[in-house]
């Protein structure tokens, strides 16, 4: 097919002189994808939806998982990439932009095949104006492996979530929502190892992402370690919705709380600190988890992975046992979704506290790969 101009190419939003059908890099790792998380209050149910598109891969993706009880349920779709780039719909998995920054509607379609599936249909609306996350790079030895622009934003939403025969009321006052947009390029499935995935494997990392809800303020900290502690990603602000400058909240640490025998957390106290140097502690009280390599498609899942190319029009619907840890044992090397509540300050809020530690972390006493909590030191 000649390569002829698309939609997207008649409005002046160009960066480089390519068509929009293009992206300025031929890394086969570019990406541009969204992340969103619903949670009720009471941490009985967290949803996490979110859609990709991998152009020099031609391959648009989408997911839902839905944490009930003991019970994950899935819903994975991927397709081929075509020229109508507004069109962010993939199987029954659909985000449509009602008003950019501001409202978003996420739907999941019913499976007429599987009446107890997942399905819904909720409006996402910003509380607070987006804010930028850090210019993300990591690198495997010499090559640049990650580079990633982000911005997140946090919410609410309302809407109906149906599944197993159950349906849930989702309410303003009840539920929160973040959510978080990148681009870029980030690794998919498929590469060639070579001498990098032999000789550059980390000893270690440490990951935080969290965004949180508070009635009047946003607050996002992001804390990214290698195996000694060393912090190569550092992000506390507070986001006011009055058009207040972000407030700045110095170098967090964390004490975490984990799980005997598991490097799963149960509580958590991130110490910030103010402009004027007060010390401020926020808390994170875990209500519901949900692990992004179960379901999602994040690493190191065995199923089913972002960007990899599955044919035209593949969907795919699963249930996930989570009573047993040890039935998913790839989800103890992959990151977590934790729905939390947390305080900060006399205030309530809830959020996530996504975290990942795998190898060796100094400042946590976790000593390789198999270093887990409640060994000495720890």
């Amino acid at each position: 097919m000649p390569d002829r101009p698309i939609a997207l190419d008649e409005y002046p939003i160009h960066q480089v002189p390519l068509s929009m059908r293009h992206v300025a890099t031929g890394d086969r790792n570019a990406y541009d994808r969204c992340i969103f998380h619903v949670m009720d209050h009471s941490g009985r149910a967290l949803l996490i939806a979110g859609l990709g598109v991998y152009p020099n891969a031609g391959v648009i993706d989408a997911y839902a998982t839905l944490r009930l009880g003991d019970r994950l349920h899935a819903v994975r779709a991927s397709d081929a990439l075509t020229d109508d780039r507004l069109a962010l719909t993939v199987g029954p998995l659909t985000i449509t932009v009602e008003e950019p920054l501001a409202r978003l509607r996420l739907t999941c379609a019913a499976d007429p095949d599987d009446p107890d599936g997942l399905a819904y249909d909720l409006t996402w609306s910003a509380a607070f104006p987006a804010t930028w996350e850090p210019h993300h790079t990591q690198y495997r030895g010499d090559r640049l492996t990650l580079e990633g622009r982000r911005f997140v934003q946090a919410g609410t939403c309302t809407g109906r979530i149906r599944v197993a025969g159950e349906e849930l009321a989702v309410t303003a006052g009840e539920w929160t929502g973040t959510r978080d947009r990148s681009w870029g390029v980030r690794p998919i499935p498929g590469e060639d190892g070579g001498r990098a995935a032999e000789e550059w494997r980390p000893e270690g990392f440490h990951w935080i992402w969290c965004p949180v809800r508070f009635d009047d303020r946003f607050v996002m900290v992001i804390v990214q370690e290698d195996a000694d502690g060393h912090r190569t990603l550092n992000e506390a602000v507070s986001v006011r919705g009055d058009g207040a400058r972000d407030v700045q909240l110095g170098w967090p640490h964390t004490d975490i709380s984990y799980r005997a025998g598991t490097r799963h957390p149960e509580r958590a106290v991130i110490h910030l600190t103010g402009p004027d140097r007060t010390p401020h502690e926020l808390t994170a009280e875990i209500l519901t988890s949900s692990p992004l390599a179960v379901g999602a498609g994040y690493l190191p899942a065995d199923d089913w992975q972002h960007g990899t190319w599955r044919g035209r029009g593949w969907t795919d619907r699963r249930s996930y046992d989570l009573s047993d840890p040890a039935a998913h044992p790839l989800a103890a090397y992959g990151v977590t979704d934790h729905a939390a509540r947390f305080t900060l300050d006399g205030r309530t809020g809830h959020g996530i506290f996504e975290h990942g530690s795998f190898g060796r972390h100094d400042p946590s006493g976790f000593t390789g790969y198999d270093s887990v909590a409640g060994e000495a030191g720890r």
